[in-house]
């Protein structure tokens, strides 16, 4: 047996932990203020929920998928990203019924067959939402605004660019698209094997293409921004001018393509420069026909992800210090009857919301003292046979090493004013 993890999953481990709770928290907290209510799906779909969702051709549903036949023959997939589930959740539970505007937030584990790298596994975590309802350019401004209130809420904005663009709809994409074919056609020999495939089933993803030949060709290719009809023009120009007057800084990059096939319009990412290749920190967009397209009602929507590992990363970095456990108080004891004591006072101490941590056995008192300075608590108190004759409990303040002592009438609120004022 080997005891390890399955290459691409990791551990978050118990030192990581807190920086992962600021960062959630901080993101439930800004998703509240904007009215969104947490969902929380299974990490299995039918295969088709993703397969009709994000396309055939992309290369999640193509090459990244974990997908597995089910004891019923059913084909089962492990979510590869939250916003298929979402729309899956919304039409299944009549949410479209019950209000015109619905807003989900949802966080949890999504799984794609990818090379591990820096900030990026198999198996990570993700942040998103999704404000599904309404069309109006003020929706797309309001859940990108959203996102960099999150992130400007975790300290991080200084590593960050946020670029935004459009991707028009069903009426100038196609021809958009025309314009594609007519341009890597005669460099086809020149592409990879994907895109000289994708040439035929979906040009689009050619601007994708990682590919050093591929995108070098990609840059000179005629822009979807270029190609915008009246209505997906004026559309994002009125996103733009809702973030301008919301103060969100951005950057237009005609470049973005997304991954995803169920995007229109707007699209946008929120970049980094300190993790290598691995670029992006949070993206979405919108998609007014995926509800539709996985046989719910015609609902126009806007979302987004973010990925917790590289968040967590650009966190480190922000603030290298100062997430560590954080315990206020140990209580070392020699004896039978100071252990029951002990235990009894750590039980007070908690029940006050005070963190505690005491010696189960009975070690040396120096051996439970070297533990209590490796806890970090801010108070060691110490009860021995002397402590229990005289009623006291001995104090000893771990950053300055002074000792006193304390009654034990009352010791827990006593030792809480103590903290109180520290």
């Amino acid at each position: 047996m080997e005891t390890r993890s399955i290459r691409g999953f990791h551990d978050v481990l118990p030192e990581d932990a807190k920086r992962w709770h600021r960062v959630e928290e901080t993101a439930k907290a800004v998703f509240e203020l904007h009215g969104f209510s947490e969902l929380r799906m299974p990490v299995l779909e039918f295969t088709e929920i993703f397969a009709r969702s994000l396309g055939t051709t992309t290369d999640i549903v193509e090459k990244e998928m974990y997908t597995f036949a089910d004891r019923d023959g059913s084909s089962l997939t492990l979510r590869p990203e939250g916003t298929a589930g979402v729309a899956r959740s919304y039409i299944e539970n009549s949410m479209w019924a019950k209000s015109p505007v619905t807003k989900i937030y949802y966080t949890g584990m999504m799984f794609r067959h990818e090379r591990p790298q820096k900030g990026r596994y198999r198996g990570f975590y993700q942040i998103g939402a999704e404000l599904l309802g309404p069309e109006e350019p003020a929706s797309d401004a309001e859940l990108i605004s959203m996102v960099w209130n999150i992130l400007e809420g975790t300290g991080i904005t200084k590593y960050l660019t946020l670029e935004i663009s459009s991707l028009g709809d069903g009426i100038c994409r196609p021809q958009y698209k025309e314009k594609l074919v007519a341009f890597f056609a005669p460099e086809r020999e020149r592409l990879c094997e994907d895109c000289q495939r994708r040439l035929e089933t979906n040009p689009l993803r050619i601007l994708d293409c990682k590919v050093k030949g591929c995108s070098e060709i990609a840059s000179r290719a005629p822009r979807m921004i270029d190609s915008l009809c009246a209505d997906c023009a004026s559309h994002f120009a009125e996103v733009r001018e809702a973030l301008d007057s919301a103060g969100v800084p951005y950057v237009v990059n005609p470049g973005i393509v997304r991954g995803l096939d169920y995007y229109t319009r707007t699209v946008f990412e929120i970049t980094t420069g300190e993790l290598g290749s691995q670029n992006a920190v949070a993206a979405g967009g919108r998609y007014d026909g995926l509800v539709e397209e996985l046989g719910g009602p015609r609902t126009p929507a806007v979302g987004f992800a973010m990925g917790m590992e590289r968040l967590i990363l650009l966190h480190q970095a922000a603030f290298p210090e100062g997430f560590g456990r954080e315990i206020s108080v140990f209580i070392a004891h020699m004896g039978e009857e100071a252990r029951k004591r002990a235990f009894r006072l750590a039980s007070e101490l908690r029940g006050l919301g005070i963190s505690t941590e005491m010696e189960y056995g009975g070690k040396s008192l120096k051996s439970q003292l070297k533990r209590a300075d490796k806890s970090g608590a801010r108070l060691t108190l110490i009860i021995g046979e002397d402590e229990i004759r005289r009623g006291v409990v001995k104090v000893r303040d771990m950053d300055t090493g002074k000792e006193d002592e304390t009654t034990e009438i009352n010791p827990g609120l006593e030792i809480a004013g103590r903290l109180g004022g520290k």
